[in-house]
């Protein structure tokens, strides 16, 4: 018998290191060629690490949270035969960084090891029983007599503390030696006001790994790096609405439902046309804007895992069913987890939407290094003052974000005015500029 060792595989586009986010295997599970072993995230997706042979698990090196270098050894199969028989980490030509030279090492003298001094355990101060202690809280109700037993009394007078403020685990509320202790040391809820009923003191531990992690770390460096500018403006999508509700009514068997989502997709495709700087990626630490002539549109998607953005690419070489089909077909992908890697990358300007949650003002989040982000608003139907009278139209808001060390306020105000006026006036969507 033999081992067969098996390192966090290279998935290209330069990544270095990828997350652990979950083990399909144990130790002594008996596993075949093709097998899922693992699943670990990049910065771009999930992919699955299968078994390249038979054989059954001897040991799992990395932990699930954990980023781990690629070319590192995560997992070992027992097989038949000699096995591979590599070393637990990257060969030393496979590092990035060199070596120091033995010459240079030479030069500078060993640092003397001191031990390091033992850290002390920590204490948990316990607090002294005090009248004040005693009187936080709520106390019983008025008139509610505890029940405890004369040691349990004595105890609490010569503590200096009230039982009506300590709460009882017996029969009927009856507070035990126990109880007083706990109240005491401050690990005990205060008696409450009303039918029994009594704090929520539990608290849950949830580590933040795989995508929400990565949603967090990007989130973060988005709103530490770009000075945001945002910009809200109302549309009035009467007529959007009474065109989209005739389309889908007469819409062929083949054709997908069309929702709010893909006029507004068309909107900015043309948009762009006369504001291109908005469909741009800027690389801060080369000082290099990258102005797209194409309309690659992300669309933030809410998921099981967490958000997720496919892309609609070459919106604008579409009309409005093909932004619908795309957009169809990536939402469910992104929900079933079968969109692929590249379907998640390359956006040149992204579109938020909550839907019927969506509020009536938000605040969207650029996606880096993107320079632009539209965020849609709900639908409501709203009282308009039009030819001497109030009238119900149906307006929504565009509540969008522009990163302001690219995009002057000007810029974006023109570029959301212009989505406004074609989606007011409907007719012009569908015009060739």
């Amino acid at each position: 018998m033999g081992v067969y060792k098996i390192r966090m595989p290279d998935v290209g586009e330069g990544i270095t290191e990828a997350e652990i986010v979950e083990w399909n295997v144990a130790v002594g599970d008996v596993v075949k060629e093709d097998d899922v072993l693992a699943a670990v995230m990049t910065d771009k997706a999930t992919v699955e690490i299968p078994s390249p042979v038979d054989g059954t698990v001897k040991d799992i090196m990395g932990e699930i949270g954990e980023m781990t270098p690629v070319g590192t050894v995560i997992i070992a199969l027992e097989v038949e035969g000699e096995g591979n028989n590599i070393p637990d980490t990257p060969k030393a030509e496979e590092k990035t960084e060199e070596a120091p030279k033995a010459e240079e090492k030479a030069d500078k003298p060993e640092p003397e090891k001191t031990a390091a001094p033992k850290p002390e355990p920590k204490k948990t101060p316990v607090p002294k029983p005090s009248v004040m202690k005693a009187q936080s809280g709520a106390p019983r109700a008025e008139g509610e007599k505890p029940l405890a037993s004369p040691a349990v009394r004595k105890r609490a007078m010569d503590a200096g503390v009230k039982l009506q403020y300590v709460h009882g685990t017996g029969p009927a509320g009856r507070i035990s030696h126990e109880d007083l202790d706990a109240y005491i040391s401050g690990e005990s809820a205060p008696a409450v006001v009303g039918s029994g009923r009594r704090p929520n003191m539990d608290v849950s531990e949830t580590r933040v790994i795989g995508l929400r992690r990565k949603i967090a770390e990007r989130m973060q460096d988005a709103k530490r790096r770009i000075p945001h500018i945002t910009y809200v403006e109302e549309v009035d999508v009467t007529e959007l609405e009474s065109l989209r509700e005739h389309m889908n009514a007469s819409k062929q068997a083949d054709q997908p439902k069309l929702t709010i989502l893909p006029f507004i997709m068309l909107a900015m495709a043309r948009a762009l046309k006369t504001s291109p700087k908005l469909s741009s990626h800027y690389d801060d630490d080369e000082d290099m804007l990258y102005t797209y002539g194409a309309a690659h549109i992300g669309m933030a998607a809410q998921t099981p895992g967490g958000l997720m953005v496919p892309v609609v690419r070459h919106a604008e070489a579409l009309d409005v069913w093909g932004i619908a089909s795309e957009v169809q077909r990536l939402a469910t992908a992104a929900r079933d987890g079968s969109i692929k890697r590249e379907e998640l990358t390359g956006s040149t300007i992204t579109l938020s939407s909550l839907g019927r949650m969506g509020g009536i003002v938000s605040t969207p989040v650029i996606n880096s290094p993107e320079v632009a982000i539209v965020g849609v608003n709900k639908v409501a139907v709203r009282p308009v003052y039009q030819d001497g009278g109030f009238v119900p139209r149906k307006i929504m808001n565009l509540s969008s974000s522009f990163d302001h060390r690219i995009v002057d306020g000007w810029d974006a105000a023109e570029f959301i005015q212009r989505i406004r006026m074609l989606m007011e006036n409907p007719a012009t969507l569908f015009m060739e500029a």
